[in-house]
């Protein structure tokens, strides 16, 4: 039974609620890895569902387990009084480039029924723009064997401007719903990262 969330309003709280991560301008890229983690799974609890970081699932294409940066599972005694319901979420959070395609492995491997997410989340850092026709080519391709809903979220620092430009991308499970928005993220005068929508900054 799977929850309805709107991945859409998960992205737009995401951004909105950026500067409360209380982000400063000299943390080294594992904080920011650190502080999102710790939102979605903050996120997951408010939802009503019980958050695991570095949760584990199968991996029928490496013949063995994998973590997950976060999962969030359903918990109903109507259903199971033994086991968790379903896997509601598998979210990866990357800072590196070349592992990019990688991230998307871990979102979309061949698993058991039981652990295939509803949702996924794959929030990546990426070194040009171009890279992200491939990363949402490779996705669609994975996602029409998982059918989760996935929100793709792209970060290209933008030397020039001196900021981050970030680009979300919405897939529904059935492929016909694609969403996307832009947002840019900056250091405000006290030195702590936030976020704007483009058209808000």
């Amino acid at each position: 039974m799977k929850d309805t969330i709107s991945m859409i309003q998960v992205f737009e709280g995401y951004v909105r609620n950026y500067r409360r991560l209380n982000i400063h301008q000299a943390a080294n890229k594992s904080q920011f890895t650190k502080k999102e983690v710790e939102y979605f799974s903050m996120l997951g609890e408010y939802l009503g569902l019980f958050p695991f970081v570095e949760d584990t699932k199968p991996n029928h294409d490496y013949g063995r387990s994998r973590p997950m940066d976060l999962s969030w599972w359903k918990w109903d005694e109507r259903i199971d009084t033994e086991c968790f319901t379903n896997l509601v979420l598998h979210l990866e959070r990357e800072n590196i480039y070349k592992k990019d395609m990688e991230t998307i492995d871990k979102l979309f491997w061949s698993t058991e029924d039981d652990y295939v997410p509803d949702y996924v989340i794959g929030i990546m850092n990426i070194e040009k723009t171009e890279r992200i026709k491939t990363l949402q080519e490779e996705v669609k391709k994975r996602n029409k064997i998982q059918n989760s809903e996935c929100l793709m979220i792209y970060r290209y620092w933008d030397k020039k401007e001196d900021y981050y430009r970030i680009f979300s991308y919405y897939i529904s499970h059935d492929m016909k719903t694609v969403f996307e928005r832009k947002a840019i993220s900056d250091v405000d005068n006290s030195g702590y990262w936030y976020m704007s929508f483009e058209e808000e900054y």
